[in-house]
């Protein structure tokens, strides 16, 4: 190559220039192909997904409309068929589920002999309190924010968000089972008509599937197994037909968002390297087990109990479960170990899933009891002032601070009591007892007697919260959750007491109508129903017959061996 000498220029100065744009030419290819490497060697980028693939990847398994699934079901039932393939068949709502059957089998009516309610003058007018509440909460929601998802109560306006995907009204499916169980049958009517004819599950929107699960599923499941209005069942089954594509991935593990129309899945953008997260794959098999029931369609159960095949074969450090996890290898992605966010729920629906099962589903009742014994060994700690609470982990290192969302943990350990090792029982009972003790303890210590969204055990500090990005409360139900289980099993009045001050503290209209400056209607419906149960007798919703989701909606104990006999086994009971 030949170079014209410009002028002015000398020969040397021409090539220092020249050397020096390209060395900067190959520093700039080489960091272009570095970032392009790196994103390719991404356990499924989010990004990379986003940028290279066609939202058209990962089709739908036979999503079609809701009148498509009422034809489908005339047609079946006109030929006698059932569905149990395990193929990607479309879910059809089978008519061989038997609603009068099924309330044979229960134990106990649903709603008690006269509502749950309680005998005691005192705790009466103190439900009859959580009651007025409620209503008062529907009210403002029904007033400023009908059909949308929460209500702004400082605006007074109503807020759809991005979390369900287009679906709407997650506050009045939200709070179905909870007007029923209240006898607040007129605003209950309400709220169903509205279900029957104004929500659209066509919708063409990204999703949480977990979000959706555990509020719109667990909502209706919970509507339709209270009242056997058959439409609760017709949506249920749409919608959770539409989840489906999300397992569409190498090791079936589903990601995270789904696109309800296109069914094209991908896992959250601050996910660690595009993993999937404990909690949310975790929390999907109490709702899908009914989803089968219903449906006559075991497709629902294979794919939540495949999720438990993969975390059986993999080595989990020290017995514990890592909160994040690639659906493409299926490896662990970060060894931090959680009880509160990101791994909470997981741990909960295990014991969960082997009292639903009328205590047959022996594998949950080994991977919860495994679980908790790593727990224990590894998480659990006695502050010097004598609380116990659970650490997180991260990597072999302890991070002493306690998060609201575990406080859930006191509420199951004491549901597992009476099934574990006999010897250990009044142990499991004395752990459960000082958990809740600790996350009372978080509230009394505050000085505004709310529960900080996290708490610390270090620098001397023990059940406050010591960092600024902590200091906030945003209505989680977990400690009240706790109560009303404690309650239930071992009728200490503290827990009654305890509750009632954190109604008349935190859940008073003040907090949740002038004070609490972002879209909560959602959040506050869950305590309520905890608030509600707690101050009522225990045959309403009693623990023998019903389970609650994370998200406090009763879902029934599967009684197979009755469900497939000649009749019901118990004779007496009849459910309004």
């Amino acid at each position: 190559m030949v170079f014209r000498k410009l002028p002015g220029v000398s020969a040397s100065g021409m090539g220092l220039r020249l050397s020096q744009k390209f060395v900067f030419l190959l520093f700039l290819s080489g960091l272009v192909t570095l970032c392009f490497g790196a994103l390719f060697f991404l356990p499924d980028s989010v990004r990379l997904k986003r940028i290279f693939l066609s939202k058209t990847e990962s089709q739908p398994v036979t999503v079609g409309s809701e009148n498509d699934v009422r034809e489908s079901k005339t047609e079946s039932a006109s030929k006698g068929e059932k569905v149990t393939s395990s193929s990607n068949q479309g879910a059809n709502t089978d008519t061989s589920f038997d609603y009068n059957k099924f309330k044979k089998c229960l134990l106990k009516p649903p709603l008690g002999i006269e509502h749950g309610k309680p005998s005691d003058p005192q705790t009466l007018q103190r439900r009859e309190k959580v009651k007025e509440m409620m209503k008062f909460a529907w009210d403002n929601y029904k007033s400023f924010a009908w059909g949308k998802n929460e209500l702004r109560p400082l605006t007074r306006n109503g807020h759809i968000g991005n979390m369900f995907g287009g679906l709407r009204g997650a506050s009045i499916v939200d709070s179905l089972d909870t007007l029923y169980i209240m006898g607040l049958m007129d605003e209950y009517n309400d709220a169903k008509e509205w279900v029957e004819t104004s929500l659209d599950l066509n919708s063409n929107g990204e999703a949480s599937l977990f979000e959706v699960n555990i509020r719109y599923v667990g909502g209706l499941l919970s509507a339709y197994y209270l009242t056997g209005e058959e439409m609760f069942k017709r949506k249920v089954m749409v919608l959770g037909e539409k989840l489906l594509p999300a397992f569409n991935t190498p090791t079936g593990i589903p990601r995270g968002v789904i696109n309800l129309g296109s069914g094209t899945s991908w896992s959250w953008g601050w996910a660690s390297a595009g993993s999937s997260i404990l909690a949310e794959f975790g929390t999907l098999h109490l709702e899908f087990v009914h989803l089968s029931e219903l449906s006559n369609n075991g497709i629902y159960t294979e794919k939540v109990m495949n999720i438990r095949k993969l975390l059986n074969k993999i080595e989990k450090p020290h017995g514990l479960y890592p909160n994040f996890l690639s659906p493409v290898s299926g490896n662990w992605v970060q060894h931090h170990v959680s009880i509160g966010g990101l791994g909470d729920s997981f741990y909960e629906y295990l014991i969960k899933s082997y009292l639903m099962s009328d205590k047959t589903d022996e594998e949950a009742k080994k991977m919860y009891y495994s679980a908790l014994e790593a727990i224990e060994a590894n998480l659990v700690q006695k502050s010097p002032g004598g609380l116990t609470y659970m650490a997180e982990w991260r990597g072999g290192i302890l991070d002493h601070k306690m998060g609201h969302l575990a406080c859930f943990s006191g509420g199951m350990v004491v549901i597992g009591a009476d099934d574990g090792a006999p010897e250990k029982r009044q142990h499991y009972l004395d752990l459960a007892a000082e958990i809740t003790h600790t996350c009372h303890e978080s509230y009394s210590r505050s000085a505004t007697k709310l529960g900080p969204e996290a708490f610390r055990f270090d620098g001397g500090a023990e059940a406050t919260a010591t960092r600024l990005s902590d200091r906030y409360y945003i209505l989680r139900p977990e400690v009240i959750e706790s109560y009303m289980y404690m309650w239930r099993l071992t009728h200490d009045p503290k827990y009654r007491e305890w509750g009632w001050e954190a109604s008349r503290r935190k859940l008073a209209r003040e907090s949740f109508i002038l004070a609490v400056p972002f879209p909560q209607t959602l959040t506050l419906f869950v305590p309520l129903r905890y608030l509600y149960l707690l101050f009522s007798d225990d045959d309403l919703l009693p623990l023998e017959d019903w389970v609650f989701n994370t998200e406090a909606h009763p879902l029934p104990v599967v009684r197979k061996r009755c469900l497939q006999g000649e009749g019901g086994t118990h004779d007496k009971t009849t459910s309004e």
